[in-house]
């Protein structure tokens, strides 16, 4: 089978299905490769590279399969034979107009942004990839400009301080914004409904801030959910509050399917600093932002940037294309199981399913759900007998222990030469001592005792290699033992110190 690349009809779109890195790997799945002539120009792919893989330059609209990066216009939807599949960005949620005008025609069409969210479809995500160069950008677009550091500098001239970001909505997009915000310096606080994502945040060293609310829990789906007005207002509140202090914000609220949700409201871009900057990420689908201007950049009476373009992943064409087409490539991996060049779509495969549009003139939007759960439901656990309750040592007992210790100490002290009866006392008095202190410390204090151990091991070690060297074999051997014992208990307890101490320490 044939696959074609379109160039794409979009006005300003940079990016191409497929690269001559991609090109190679299809060829070696069995298919052949056929480039419209100066389809990715724009993204630095010459015709001559393509040729140099492997591909022809043609008319991708005869070929079997047709690989596009926007929906194609209507004129090359006219163009496409009958019974060819088209795989491209179709957002069949927000464009039924598209979805019906698909149905009417004698094709398969598969919508790569309705990929489900699931791990083994990871390698296909084409939102996250395409999320994740366009979270990077908007970091860019905004150093631009805002015009200052990032990062906090003390030089003879006097001191900067760190710019202040804050990203609304930890996605994918969220994250690689933190990271790149992060990474230059600047102080990051971000925002989000799942308080899963804090760590996540953390990791990349910003700061979470959450939302005090009774309907914060973690998604079922992977992806924000619609928040009630009662969340809403306290978000309000937050984003309130921060607005006069941040110098950059990052908005990236999306659900799939539905308008953007508004975060930042007029009255918040009006409190913020003259100079400061807001990227809407979500621009193209109303905005999160009051005041955005889809697909353009403008300044506020109060001097504040908003930016809402729509194409940052096609800002930086080159990789945004060799992710997508790399996104391709698994997507075929996955619907040619022999290897041949012969692409077979399997309804039982939840992902073929989500992302079929249209099968063969049949509409087959919107797709059976796939619940997808972010923490999935525990076991439940058996249920656990409590240990039976241990009995109390009864008063005659622990009385004739006690007389029965005394007895072996007196008959010691009775045998045994003048000089070592104040060393016996010594050892009991320090044994009954010892008991009282350390058994009465709580278990969790119990490591930081083995460093003061290690001082009384230490001299057990000096006393044993005193008295190893006395022509005695009882005495040698139990010095050796003792010297023996006490080096473990010194080592031991230097290991068990240090790990200690490790988990005070930040890396």
């Amino acid at each position: 089978m044939v696959i074609g690349v379109l160039q794409e009809a979009e006005p300003g779109e940079t990016r191409v299905a497929a690269t001559p890195a991609t090109v190679q790997q299809l060829l070696k799945l069995g298919y052949e490769v056929v480039v419209e002539a100066g389809a990715g120009d724009a993204s630095s792919f010459s015709d001559a590279a393509y040729v140099e893989a492997g591909a022809t330059i043609g008319a991708p609209l005869s070929a079997d399969i047709v690989f596009g990066v926007n929906a194609p216009a209507k004129a090359q939807l006219d163009g496409l034979k009958q019974g060819a599949t088209l795989v491209s960005l179709l957002s069949p949620r927000l464009d039924p107009a598209m979805v019906e005008d698909l149905a009417k025609r004698p094709i398969t069409a598969m919508s790569m942004d309705a990929v489900p969210r699931i791990s083994r479809a990871q390698s296909l995500d084409v939102l996250s990839s395409m999320a994740n160069i366009a979270g990077y950008r908007a970091v860019v677009e905004a150093a631009h400009a805002y015009g200052r550091f990032f990062t906090g500098q003390v030089t003879a001239a006097g001191k900067v301080n760190p710019a202040k970001v804050l990203v609304a909505g930890v996605g994918v997009a969220g994250l690689a914004a933190i990271g790149a915000a992060g990474s230059l310096g600047a102080i990051v606080y971000a925002t989000d409904p799942r308080p899963e994502v804090a760590d996540q945040v953390k990791s990349l060293g910003g700061e979470y801030l959450s939302v005090e609310s009774a309907e914060v829990e973690v998604s079922a789906t992977g992806y924000a959910k619609e928040m009630s007005d009662d969340y809403n207002t306290r978000a309000a509140a937050l984003y309130a509050e921060l607005a006069p202090d941040v110098d950059i914000i990052i908005t990236t609220a999306l659900i799939p399917g539905r308008p953007a949700p508004t975060l930042i409201t007029a009255d918040m871009v009006a409190s913020m600093k003259r100079g400061s900057v807001i990227v809407d990420m979500a621009a193209a689908n109303g905005g999160n932002v009051e005041g955005t201007v889809k697909g353009e950049a403008v300044v506020t009476e109060n001097g504040v940037t908003i930016i809402g373009y729509t194409d940052l992943a096609g800002r930086l064409p080159a990789q945004a294309s060799q992710l997508y087409g790399t996104n391709l490539v698994n997507l075929m991996k996955l619907m040619t199981p022999e290897k041949d060049g012969v692409l077979v779509l399997d309804f039982d495969d939840v992902v073929q399913r989500g992302i079929t549009v249209v099968r063969d003139g049949e509409l087959t939007w919107p797709p059976p759900e796939v619940q997808v759960s972010a923490a999935p439901a525990a076991a439940p656990k058996a249920p656990v007998e409590p240990p039976a309750p241990k009995e109390p040592m009864s008063d005659q007992t622990r009385l004739g222990i006690v007389l029965t210790a005394a007895a072996i100490f007196f008959g010691l002290v009775a045998i045994s030469p003048a000089t070592l009866v104040p060393h016996l006392t010594v050892f009991a008095l320090a044994i009954v001592i010892g008991y009282y202190v350390i058994g009465h410390v709580h278990h969790a204090l119990h490591t930081p005792l083995m460093s003061v151990t290690n001082a009384i091991s230490g001299i057990i070690v000096v006393g044993g290699l005193l008295q190893i060297g006395r022509h005695d074999d009882t005495i040698t051997a139990v010095s050796t033992v003792a010297i023996l014992l006490a080096s473990i208990n010194v080592f031991g307890g230097f290991a068990v110190t240090r790990r200690m101490l490790a988990m005070f320490s930040r890396s």
